[in-house]
């Protein structure tokens, strides 16, 4: 999976797979999921994959 790559942890992986379930409800599921995954990879970037 290509998210592995930028999100590294697990709970992170868990919080992104929630998000991307309710990305096609509204605008604001698809606001959070943008914003989680570009702080997400920022805050992940020199960790290893967990």
């Amino acid at each position: 999976m290509k998210i592995d790559k930028y999100i590294k942890t697990e709970c992170g992986r868990d919080k992104y797979h929630k998000l991307k379930r309710d990305y096609n409800k509204n605008i604001i599921s698809k606001i959070r999921l943008i914003l989680y995954v570009i702080i997400a990879s920022a805050r992940d970037i020199f960790r290893r994959s967990s």
